[in-house]
C-alpha cells in the first residue's frame, strides 16, 4: 500500500485583546477536502466594558469581503443551540450592533462584526483583523460578549491540495499495478500566542505581551470517512444533522459528520502557550489503478478473441 505522509503547521495564530481582559479563543476548521475548507473564530470577552479594542491576527491573506458575520443566523434558536451546546433565550438584534443571549445561568452580548468598522490589514505572513471596541462601548448592556465569524482557511486547503507524483516512471507504473489502495496521512498543528513564530509586525506591539487569553479550543469537524487521531480530545460527537443544516459553510456536507474537540487552559498550562495537534488518515483506491485495469482488461479482452480467433482458424485448417 503506497503511503503518503504530509505535513503542514499554522503556527502563527495570535490574540489579544487591549484592556483589562480575560478571553478565551474557539477555533471551528470546517474540513472539507473536495471543496474549500473554512474557520469560524469565536472570542470569548470577560471585561469587555474595560476594553479598548479587539485583535486577530491569522497566518494567510483574508480580504474584508471574506468575512462573514454568522452571528447574523443566531436569530434561529436551533442554530444557536447547536452553536453554544445549550439552550439559550435570544433578544436578537437588540440594538444597531448586539444581540443578547442567555444560557447556562448567565447573559452575554453577541456583537455582529458586520456592523462595525472592522479592519482586515494584510501583514508580511497573514491577516491582522482589528474591531474598536471603544465605538461599540454604548451598546454593551453585559461585561462579557462573543465576537463570531467564517473566514475561508486557505493554508488548510493546502493539505488537500492534488499534487503530481513526478517519481520514477517505472515505479509509479508498479505501484498502479500492485498497490491499488493508497493511505494518505496528514499531519497538522495550530499553534496560538506563541510570540517566537509570529511575524514582527505583531512582537512589537506592546498590547500583545500584555495579552491575558485564559483558554483556547479547537473544533474539526470532518467527514467519517476521514480517520482522525482523537488521543488529544475530551469530546467526540456527531454533527447535529437538523440543527447545523441552515449554518454549514457553502459545499460542505452534513451527512457522516463527526465533531472533535480539543481544549486547552492557562490552569495547565502556565506559559500560555495553546499548541493543537492532529493527524488524519484516509485509505482510498487509487483512480488511477483502476483506469489501469480498466485499460488492461480491454487490452486483454481483444487479445483474447484474438487468441480465440486464431485458434478456430488452426482448428479449422486441421480438420
Amino acid at each position: 500500500m503506497p503511503k503518503k505522509q504530509r505535513k503542514f503547521a499554522d503556527d502563527g495564530w495570535a490574540v489579544w485583546i487591549d484592556g483589562e481582559d480575560t478571553s478565551t479563543i474557539h477555533i471551528n476548521d470546517w474540513l472539507n477536502p473536495m471543496s474549500k475548507s473554512y474557520v469560524d473564530i469565536a472570542i470569548h470577552i470577560r471585561g469587555i466594558k474595560s476594553s479598548k479594542s479587539l485583535n486577530v491576527y491569522v497566518p494567510f491573506q483574508v480580504f474584508d469581503e471574506e468575512i462573514e458575520d454568522v452571528s447574523l443566523s443566531f436569530g434561529d434558536t436551533k442554530i444557536l443551540q447547536a452553536v453554544f451546546s445549550a439552550a439559550c433565550i435570544v433578544d436578537y438584534k437588540k440594538n444597531q450592533h448586539t444581540s443578547e443571549i442567555a444560557y447556562n445561568g448567565k447573559t452575554v452580548d453577541i456583537v455582529h462584526i458586520s456592523t462595525t468598522s472592522f479592519k482586515a490589514e494584510p501583514l508580511s505572513n497573514g491577516t491582522l483583523i482589528r474591531v474598536d471596541l471603544q465605538e461599540l462601548q454604548p451598546y454593551f448592556d453585559n461585561n462579557e460578549a462573543y465576537f463570531i465569524w467564517r473566514m475561508p482557511h486557505k493554508t488548510l486547503d493546502e493539505i488537500f491540495k492534488p499534487r503530481v507524483d513526478v517519481g520514477n516512471a517505472l515505479d509509479r507504473l508498479r505501484d498502479l499495478i500492485t498497490t491499488p489502495v493508497i493511505s494518505e496521512k496528514y499531519g497538522y498543528s495550530i499553534r496560538i500566542n506563541e510570540s517566537r513564530l509570529l511575524p514582527e509586525e505583531i512582537t512589537r506591539i506592546g498590547a500583545f505581551h500584555r495579552q491575558k487569553l485564559n483558554k483556547a479550543v479547537i473544533t474539526i469537524s470532518v467527514d467519517e470517512n476521514y480517520e482522525l487521531n482523537d488521543s488529544g480530545c475530551y469530546r467526540i460527537r456527531r454533527l447535529e444533522e437538523n440543527l447545523y443544516k441552515d449554518y454549514l459553510p457553502a459545499d460542505y456536507h452534513r451527512e457522516d459528520v463527526i465533531t472533535y474537540q480539543w481544549n486547552q487552559s492557562r490552569e495547565q498550562n502556565y506559559q500560555g502557550q495553546f499548541n493543537f495537534y492532529y493527524s488524519i488518515i484516509k485509505n482510498s483506491v487509487s483512480k488511477g489503478s483502476m483506469f489501469l485495469y480498466m485499460i488492461l482488461l480491454f487490452i486483454l479482452g481483444i487479445l483474447s478473441d484474438a487468441i480465440s480467433d486464431t485458434v478456430r482458424a488452426l482448428l479449422g485448417l486441421l480438420t
